[in-house]
């Protein structure tokens, strides 16, 4: 049934609409380590047992054992979205002897100093969740040095190559399917780069990360370099699996093992936490009122952490992938807003960019707040400030300034009486703005593992209630096909589609012309 014509659904709605945010009320939720404040959030008594009975409608029990056990959670693919049996701590057959396999592949390279360079080669989700994780904990520097390629603009791999001595690179390619046009085609430049600096065996200086192993072999990369995904782990939610090869490199086996127990013991409390003191629901909640019936558009990420630059496109790929998306389950139409815009930069950089829209701005964002307690630093002074502005700004957005504040501000400043009561109006905030406020103790690998695992969990929720499928991403693969079919017109391979608009058949023949020089 569609949602809009769930009883449960209205009685949500109308729940919402009698729950503000209770300013001088506290609303914290201890998980994994992590604390996460709802207390800019719309909540109260009702609002909670219309999300019990709404959960209920939506069998949301049964498709969370379904997704912790292994059942078929990605219906329109017809199989599993398993991927926290990758990071359980005891782990299926074989996912163990793939985990046991990598770590000896960086004990042996570690132990013969080998590949002082690394270019990862892998997009999407074969890329954001390594970089984030080399990021946040080889920010200052390790004694491998790490090149990311994703994009297939010629620049990246240009780039990705520079400055590394070829004979002691090693280059990983992350690709699910082995048939990533972007991947293989960066692959095969880097290959092109070994054969030209007279490397003897080329092919012995890649690693493939794959479902396809078959694949990965025909293209040359040798069996024990070859590390096995599974069908049942998608793209986004890979890092949990030998994807983390770079990482474990970078910096060490051990950062792969904390982002695991972490992400485990955030499962553990999604699988057991009643729903009012269930991290992941709550969240999910959260993010449900504020799009589906508050209408907010997007939804803004703040890591006040340098280290966590990275984290906003890893969740934005995590949000948006999965939850893009205009039918339901049944095919049909859905009746309310889903998957809201994600984006977002690191405090304080942010607040010198768009937090002026965030706080006047007509339209407005909730916000996710993420900081940490304590830092690793040796400068007290400046996580003090980093701390003072993220609080500060929270405020400012939920308690904003009425117009008789900013009056009496600028009365008090000596703005002369004629003048206060116009300036004054464009001082005023409106207030009221969602938020929360998530605090790590410190950035480890235990505390980014549970982090990641809140939001992919938040992510699952919310394609229960609202009907849909958050692990395929048809949109993505059209765009793949079309592809396919314009490069062959650009290469001169095939005649120009009659069928395309009348915009695209003119720039397909130009740039085919310029390609031709």
């Amino acid at each position: 049934m569609a949602l809009a014509e769930l009883p449960e659904w209205n009685a949500f709605e109308a729940a919402v609409k009698e729950s503000p945010i209770q300013f001088d009320q506290l609303r914290l939720i201890s998980a994994a380590g992590i604390e996460l404040d709802l207390s800019g959030q719309s909540g109260s008594l009702a609002l909670t047992q219309a999300t019990e009975s709404l959960l209920a409608a939506r069998n949301f029990d049964d498709m969370r054992t379904r997704l912790l056990c292994g059942g078929v959670a990605n219906i329109t693919e017809d199989r599993a979205a398993w991927h926290t049996a990758l990071r359980t701590p005891a782990p299926v057959d074989v996912v163990s002897a793939e985990r046991q396999r990598l770590n000896e592949f960086v004990r042996l390279a570690d132990s013969e100093r080998r590949w002082r360079n690394i270019i990862h080669i892998g997009i999407g989700g074969s890329d954001w969740g390594v970089r984030l994780a080399v990021s946040a904990f080889g920010y200052a520097g390790t004694w491998r040095r790490v090149h990311f390629v994703a994009n297939i603009d010629g620049h990246a791999i240009q780039g990705g190559l520079a400055g590394f001595d070829p004979h002691d690179t090693l280059i990983v390619l992350a690709s699910k399917s082995f048939t990533t046009a972007e991947t293989l085609q960066n692959g095969q430049r880097a290959l092109e780069w070994l054969q030209a600096a007279g490397v003897e065996h080329p092919y012995e200086q890649f690693v493939a990360i794959t479902a396809r192993p078959d694949v990965a072999k025909a293209w040359g990369v040798p069996d024990g370099h070859t590390f096995k995904l599974w069908d049942w782990v998608g793209g986004r939610f890979s890092i949990w699996s030998a994807v983390s090869l770079t990482t474990a490199l970078a910096v060490s086996t051990d950062v792969v093992a904390g982002m695991q127990a972490g992400a485990a013991a955030m499962d553990a409390h999604f699988a057991q936490a009643p729903i009012a003191q269930n991290a992941p629901i709550q969240m999910a909640i959260a993010g449900i009122v504020n799009r589906s019936v508050l209408g907010y558009g997007s939804l803004n990420i703040a890591p006040y952490d340098f280290r966590l630059s990275n984290l906003v496109p890893y969740i934005q790929q995590l949000e948006m992938e999965s939850l893009g998306k205009s039918v339901d389950l049944a095919g049909d139409p859905v009746t309310v807003a889903t998957g809201p815009a994600v984006w977002g930069m690191p405090g304080t950089d942010a607040q010198h960019t768009f937090f002026q829209w965030l706080h006047q701005g007509i339209d407005g964002a909730p916000v996710d707040f993420i900081v940490c307690e304590h830092a690793d630093h040796g400068w007290p002074e400046h996580h003090q400030s980093l701390l003072a502005n993220c609080l500060a700004q929270r405020e400012a957005l939920l308690k904003g300034k009425t117009y008789e504040q900013a009056l009496a501000e600028c009365l008090a400043s000596g703005v002369p009486e004629d003048k206060a009561p116009w300036l004054a109006k464009h001082r005023v905030h409106a207030g009221g703005r969602p938020s929360n406020l998530i605090v790590l103790p410190r950035l480890s690998p235990y505390t980014l593992g549970a982090l990641l695992a809140l939001y992919e969990h938040k992510v699952f929720v919310q394609g229960v209630i609202w009907g849909i499928n958050p692990f395929d991403q048809w949109g993505v693969e059209y765009g793949k096909v079309l592809a396919k079919g314009i490069g062959a017109e650009l290469a001169g391979q095939a005649k120009i589609d009659p069928d395309h608009d009348a915009s695209t058949a003119h720039w397909v023949a130009r740039f085919g012309a310029s390609l031709k020089g």
